[in-house]
């Protein structure tokens, strides 16, 4: 086995190319390649023909015939191929069906002109200041393109990328940005938690330096939307910026140094609730970068759950024209539990009174719709927690609202439980599980559940129930609430639900609307919710 150094072509500084050699039509190699500079697509692969023909055995004579003819034998193209495409597939999934491996392998040198290349067993790992940034969802050949619901795609496009941006200037801050700890370093800093409330001087915890012997030591500090200060140096040491941006200490004895470190303390500039700030620290030639959150303390919402269930849980529901199958739910609510508050919202074009111990009836606009129903009745609810059913439900032996408040309380990360959908591209899979809830095999994490579950109150209206989807819609709350909303579904607490009886024209007319509805939402996903298509 044998290793070859080259240099780039044209040039005398060393691209550090090589690999261990045994063959060139054996895939037992390894490479690594760094700063191997690929120009426009042609220039690129050219030259990469060339590097690949500079490190096989006799290959002057191929480089040669190369330079004349463009012509290179199958077994060279086959290893330059390889070295391109391994690790892209392997990340990426495929060759996408349209481009050979060759295409495919052009499109890489193009797209990343200055990648650091670490290559073993045929694969490709881009070191983490060069990796691809993540390309565009793609879409299953079954999805929905939202975008063809749109009669004016090219307006409204630039209105959802105007508010996406502004999205993204309120939600992400420096507090983002990936930091990666260097090897070999003597600083020593926090690298996770460090928090200070807005405009507050807050001690910097853990700053040291590690380094040997020295007649002198000089360290630097700097920051972008605050100040540092440091106390007043005894004899032998010096500090230079004491209260700005950038904080210098020099002392000869590291010791010395090491105690102004320890007093280092950091202050905001700017009122800001909730935003972050880098910290850059600097010795030699050794830098670290930490991350500082700025965040206003919120004060806890807390529920006080009595002592029996009436006052941990109150169920809510929404009817329309089925007063019939409103009375059954009631009864059979009652059956289990006769002192449990109940919240009704009503949008009927021709309302009954509905009245009882412990029923709040709402009556709405007529036909205002279904989520603007749900956000009353959350609105109205005072307990830690809401039961959410339909008005079609029927209580059972095995709908135990006790059992589900345990888990909640067991599991206080979880926001909802009930039954199941997940949220992509995007892509909803039924029957789908991320894992058992810790204690209790029976419950899966998910990302959505169907319209009996068991929801935290104060996390249900942070999402809120979007009032424009006024007819069908129950997953578009799990949408909203992707990524905020931690879920699960319990498959030992279950309703029943009541026999399917006739309705008048006028219910089902709301209760299938039809296309024109349906493109509605459609259009309405695209622009709230960021999305190109949706896979049912």
């Amino acid at each position: 086995m044998k290793t070859y150094f080259i240099s780039e072509i044209g040039t005398e500084r060393p691209t550090f190319l090589h690999y261990q050699h045994k063959n060139l039509e054996s895939s037992s190699f390894t490479a690594n390649a760094s700063h191997v500079q690929l120009g426009h697509r042609r220039s690129g692969w050219q030259r990469l023909i060339k590097q690949v023909l500079l490190t096989k055995p006799g290959g002057s004579d191929e480089l040669k015939e190369y330079e004349e003819k463009g012509t290179i034998s199958p077994a060279t193209r086959k290893v330059m191929v390889n070295i391109l495409v391994a690790d892209m597939v392997q990340s990426e999934g495929r060759i996408p069906q349209r481009l050979t491996k060759e295409k495919y392998a052009l499109r890489i040198v193009t797209r990343f002109p200055r990648s650091k290349i670490h290559m073993g067993r045929q694969d490709i790992l881009l070191s983490p200041r060069h990796l691809p940034p993540p390309g565009p969802c793609k879409c299953a050949k079954s999805a929905i393109i939202l975008k063809n619901s749109l009669f004016d795609a090219e307006e409204v496009e630039q209105r959802r990328h105007k508010e996406f941006q502004q999205h993204k200037a309120r939600t992400e801050s420096v507090l983002s940005t990936r930091l990666y700890a260097p090897s070999n370093s003597p600083l020593q800093y926090p690298i996770q938690g460090f928090k200070v409330r807005p405009m507050t001087s807050t001690f910097i915890p853990g700053l040291a330096l590690h380094a040997r012997q020295r007649s002198n030591y000089t360290v630097f500090l700097e920051v972008s939307k605050g100040v540092l200060k440091t106390v007043i140096p005894a004899g032998g040491a010096q500090v230079h910026g004491n209260g700005e941006s950038r904080l210098m200490m020099e002392s000869s004895s590291l010791e010395t140094l090491n105690e102004l470190l320890a007093y280092v303390s950091y202050t905001s500039t700017v009122y800001h609730i909730h935003t972050g700030d880098l910290a850059s620290f600097q010795f030699e030639d050794h830098e670290g970068v930490f991350p500082i959150t700025i965040k206003q303390p919120q004060p806890p919402v807390l529920y006080d759950m009595g002592t029996d269930i009436n006052s941990q849980v109150t169920i809510t529901t929404k009817t329309f024209l089925r007063y019939r199958e409103l009375n059954r739910l009631l009864k059979s609510i009652r059956q289990f539990y006769k002192d449990i508050e109940v919240i009704i919202a009503d949008d009927s074009f021709v309302t009954k009174k509905i009245t009882g111990n412990h029923i709040k009836h709402f009556i709405m606009p007529p036909g205002k719709g279904w989520f603007a129903g749900r956000n009353l009745a959350a609105s109205q609810v005072t307990t830690k927690y809401f039961l959410w059913v339909d008005d079609d439900f029927q209580f059972t032996k095995w709908t135990n609202i006790e059992e589900m408040v345990k888990i909640m309380e067991a599991n206080p990360e979880l926001d909802v439980e009930g039954d199941e959908m997940e949220g992509g591209c995007l892509n909803r899979k039924f029957k789908s599980r991320f894992q058992s809830l810790p204690g209790y095999p029976q419950c899966s994490v998910v990302s959505g559940v169907v319209n009996f579950f068991l929801a935290r109150t104060d996390a249900a209206k942070r999402v809120r129930f979007d009032p424009q989807l006024n007819r069908i819609a129950h997953s578009e709350f799990f949408i909203d609430g992707l990524g905020s909303l931690m879920v699960a579904t319990c498959g030992h607490v279950s309703i029943g639900h009541q026999r399917i009886t006739n309705h008048k024209t006028k219910y089902w007319k709301f209760r299938h609307p039809g296309r024109g509805d349906r493109n509605s939402k459609l259009r309405h996903l695209f622009f709230k919710n960021n999305l190109k298509c949706l896979n049912l």
